[in-house]
């Protein structure tokens, strides 16, 4: 005789559907809603103190290099990161009046090479070739945002290969991380070399728009699931780490933390990251670049990293 189900059992059965269901529900949600992208200044604050003296007299050079995050996909007209570094917006961004690089470095060239949609090799072979030899007097301040789209190319529709990972095994990505070493370390060298008068590299690492869930198929873009893309990030930045510490001139800054808590899961107030400051969502609707808080943010994390390294060697403004 068949026995029928305890009370317990069926409460069990039917937890487990009410929890696949809120999955199913959050899955929706995410593909389907926009998410909340705020108002105002983003990131964090950037003191004012370094920005009223001079950096450097001479004649320095800001130079762009890598994907479309330096070259601004996604930006409103003058708001990338690159440009906000630049001059700042001050009626957007009045707390950010002079903190600039234009008020620190009063012989400024702005230079931007970097292209959207290219990956760490093209940043070697196709942007590196069009810097000049700058002369012995010219600093740089060089930088650079590269690998991000070595590691979601090409978005699930090919087989995952050495600068288009999207989907490989944490096994395959441990094969190719030492090429990705080899072409970071060769574009530092390069670029050094480019300026025989000394120049310092800032080098982004790349961000998580999944919060540290590793869902990215629940992205709004529609992505396959990638069960290892998580441990295949972390493995690129720490490749990225690891080239920064190797040479004196280079400085990470990471926009990998400062994300966290701003991607796909912004207003979950369950998520480790949720920022409950800005539970807002920094990235613009391709997922692989920011929207204009999200450049905000950037700038003001680049500056903080820049007023760092310049703090013990600038000068007194007239």
């Amino acid at each position: 005789m068949r026995k029928r189900p305890t009370t317990r059992f069926l409460l069990w059965r039917i937890a487990l559907v009410l929890a696949a269901a809120g999955a199913l529900c959050w899955a929706v949600l995410v593909r389907t809603s926009p998410l909340p992208v705020g108002t105002g200044p983003a990131g964090p604050l950037v003191p004012r103190e370094p920005f009223t003296k001079v950096w450097s007299t001479g004649e320095t050079v800001l130079l762009g290099l890598g994907d479309s995050i330096t070259a601004g996909f996604g930006a409103s007209p003058k708001h990338s990161y690159f440009e906000l570094l630049t001059a700042n917006d001050d009626v957007l961004y009045p707390d950010m009046k002079g903190r600039d690089l234009n008020h620190v470095f009063p012989e400024l060239e702005a230079i931007n090479h970097a292209v959207s949609y290219t990956v760490s090799r093209q940043h070697l072979e196709q942007q590196i070739p069009r810097i000049t030899v700058f002369a012995d007097d010219v600093k740089g301040v060089v930088v650079l945002t590269s690998g991000g789209n070595d590691l979601i190319h090409d978005y699930g529709r090919s087989v995952p290969r050495d600068g288009a990972m999207y989907g490989c095994t944490y096994e395959e990505a441990l094969q190719w991380k030492e090429s990705f070493r080899e072409r970071l370390a060769a574009i530092v060298e390069a670029v050094t070399n480019k300026f025989p008068g000394g120049c310092h590299i800032f080098l982004a690492n790349i961000y998580d728009p999944t919060d540290g869930v590793g869902d990215i198929e629940n992205a709004n873009i529609r992505l396959p699931p990638w069960p290892e893309g998580l441990r295949v990030l972390g493995l690129l930045n720490q490749v990225i780490a690891d080239v920064c510490d190797s040479y004196e001139n280079v400085h990470c800054v990471d926009i990998h933390s400062l994300f966290l808590g701003h991607g796909i899961h912004c207003t979950d107030r369950r998520n480790p990251y949720y920022r409950k400051d800005d539970p807002h969502y920094w990235y613009f609707d391709n997922l692989e670049d920011p929207n204009d808080r999200g450049y905000d943010a950037i700038r003001r994390l680049f500056l903080l990293e820049m007023a760092e390294m310049y703090s013990e060697t600038v000068l007194s403004m007239p």
